[in-house]
C-alpha cells in the first residue's frame, strides 16, 4: 500500500513553526488533488494547507491548537483509496503490516533508547512560578543551564519574564568567568575581607490584575479570535516597549486631489486597475525615508540597526473586523503606476485572506489610513519592532488664506491632517517632526502637470 505524508511546508523564511487551527478532513474521508485539508495560522495570517495527492485520509498527527514546526509530518494520506478507518472513529488507525517496517521500528527504539541513555536528564519548567517562553526554555535545555540558574536571572521582560536577550547575556557572562558561582569550588584561603554594600536588581513591578468585568443579564460575551488576540497583544507590548511621541502637520493637497481627479479615469482604462491616494501617500513617504534614513531603522538593546531597504507596511482593514499590515518592498524603487498596481494588489488579497506570510514581514516603517474612516488625525501605535508609524487623515475641503505676489485671499482648500507617532528612545522631536514636515512638503509641491 502506498502512503503519502503531508507535511507543513515553509511558509517564509522567518516562519519556523504554526498553530493548527481547523481540521477540514475526517479520518477516513476522500481527498482530491489540492485539495484543502487541514488550516494553520502564523502570528498574523491564516492559510489552508492542501493534499498534494488524491487519496483518503488515514491519520492525523495532531490535534487543533497544537504548535507544528515547519517539515513536520501532519497527516498521513493513503494514496489507493482502500484505508480501513478503527471502528471508534478515532484518529488513529490499524497498522499495515509490511516487511521493512519491523526492523526500521526496532533500529528506532534502539537509536530512541541509545539517545534516553546519553541525554541530560530534561527540564522540569512545571515547577517554577515563574514563566518562561518557548525560545528561552530551548535556549536553557541547549546550553544546560540548571533551574536555579535559571530562576536566579533577573527577567528585563514584561513582569519580570526572562528574554532572549537577558538569557544571552547570562550565558557570556558564565562564559567569561568559566563556571557559574553554583559550579565553583569554595575558596578556603583566608583574606582580608572589606564589607561591600551591593544593590542587587529590584524586579520590575508587577503589572495589577485586570478588574474583572461584571456581566449583566442581556449581556453577550464575544470571545476574542486567535488573531484579536495577536493584535491586542502586539499593542499592549508596543506601548510597553516604546517611548510614543506624536507630531501633527496640516498638509493642503489641492494640487493631489486635482491632479487624481484629472487622471484617474484614463489611468483606470490604460491600467485596469484604479487610481487611489494611497500610492501617492506612500510615494512621499518613501522619499521622506531617503532623505531621513534614521527614521528608517530598528532598535535592538543597545544597538541602532539602519535598515538597507525601505519597505513599507500599508494596514488594512480586514472584514471581521481585525487589521493586517501587507509589506511594499523596496517602495523607493517603484514609479507611481507600480506603486499604484501593488497598492491595489495586497489590499484585495489582504480582503480575501490570500496574503503569503512574505508578505506581511520585513516591514520598515507603517501608513495607516484612518482617514478611511471619517478621522480627522490619530495617535497610532508603532509596528515593532520598527520605530515609526504615519496616520492619514481625511482630506476636507476647508476655507483657508491663500499667499500670492498679489496679496492674500481666503479660498476653498483641500486639506488634511498627517499624525506621526515615532519612538522617542531613539528618534527625537527634531527628526520626528521634519520627517513629517518633508512628507507635506512633497505633497503641496505636487506638480499639477506631472504625466502618469
Amino acid at each position: 500500500m502506498s502512503k503519502f505524508e503531508l507535511k507543513l511546508p515553509q511558509m517564509g523564511e522567518s516562519v519556523a513553526e504554526a498553530t493548527l487551527t481547523t481540521w477540514l478532513k475526517e479520518v477516513g474521508d476522500t481527498i482530491e488533488l489540492d485539495e484543502a485539508v487541514f488550516e494553520i495560522a502564523t502570528d498574523k495570517v491564516d492559510s489552508e494547507v492542501p493534499s498534494e495527492v488524491e487519496g483518503v485520509l488515514l491519520e492525523r498527527r495532531f490535534d487543533v491548537d497544537d504548535i507544528i514546526k515547519v517539515g513536520e509530518v501532519v497527516a498521513v494520506i493513503q494514496t489507493d483509496g482502500s484505508a480501513e478507518v478503527s471502528s471508534n472513529g478515532a484518529d488513529s488507525v490499524e497498522e499495515v503490516e509490511d516487511v521493512v517496517e519491523a526492523p526500521v521500528a526496532e533500529i528506532e527504539a534502539q537509536i530512541a533508547q541509545v539517545k534516553e541513555t546519553i541525554a541530560p536528564p530534561a527540564q522540569d519548567f512545571s515547577s517554577s512560578e515563574r514563566f518562561y517562553s518557548p525560545l528561552v526554555k530551548n535556549i536553557a535545555k541547549e546550553e544546560g543551564i540548571s533551574m536555579d540558574e535559571l530562576e536566579a536571572i533577573v527577567g528585563t521582560g514584561k513582569e519580570g519574564r526572562v528574554t532572549k536577550n537577558d538569557i544571552k547575556a547570562f550565558l557570556e557572562d558564565r562564559s567569561k568567568n568559566g563556571s557559574t558561582a553554583a559550579q565553583s569550588a569554595p575558596v578556603t584561603a583566608e583574606v582580608p575581607t572589606t564589607k561591600v554594600q551591593i544593590e542587587t536588581p529590584k524586579q520590575p513591578a508587577q503589572q495589577p490584575k485586570a478588574t474583572p468585568v461584571p456581566v449583566s443579564d442581556g449581556d453577550e460575551i464575544i470571545p476574542l479570535t486567535r488573531m484579536g488576540k495577536l493584535i491586542a497583544q502586539h499593542m499592549v507590548d508596543s506601548v510597553a516597549t516604546s517611548a510614543h511621541v506624536q507630531s501633527f502637520v496640516e498638509v493642503d493637497v489641492t494640487n493631489v486631489v486635482n491632479w487624481r481627479n484629472k487622471h484617474k479615469k484614463a489611468f483606470e482604462e490604460r491600467e485596469g486597475e484604479k487610481l487611489t491616494f494611497t500610492p501617492i501617500f506612500m510615494e512621499a513617504v518613501a522619499v521622506a525615508l531617503k532623505k531621513y534614513p534614521m527614521i528608517n531603522i530598528s532598535l535592538d538593546g543597545d544597538k541602532v540597526i539602519k535598515k538597507k531597504n525601505i519597505n513599507l507596511g500599508m494596514a488594512a482593514a480586514l472584514p471581521d473586523g481585525n487589521l493586517i499590515v501587507p509589506v511594499i518592498k523596496n517602495a523607493d524603487q517603484l514609479n507611481l503606476v507600480g506603486m499604484a498596481k501593488t497598492v491595489n494588489d495586497l489590499a484585495n488579497r489582504a480582503r480575501n485572506n490570500a496574503l503569503k506570510p512574505d508578505e506581511i514581514k520585513d516591514g520598515t516603517y507603517t501608513v495607516t489610513n484612518v482617514g478611511s474612516f471619517g478621522s480627522i488625525f490619530g495617535t497610532p501605535i508603532i509596528n515593532q519592532p520598527q520605530v515609526g508609524i504615519l496616520a492619514l487623515g481625511a482630506i476636507r475641503k476647508m476655507p483657508s488664506v491663500i499667499e500670492t505676489d498679489q496679496g492674500e485671499y481666503i479660498g476653498i482648500r483641500s486639506k488634511m491632517f498627517l499624525s506621526h507617532s515615532y519612538d522617542h528612545r531613539v528618534v527625537n522631536g527634531a527628526l520626528g517632526g521634519m520627517f513629517v514636515k518633508t512628507v507635506a512638503d512633497y505633497l503641496e509641491a505636487w506638480d499639477i502637470n506631472r504625466e502618469i
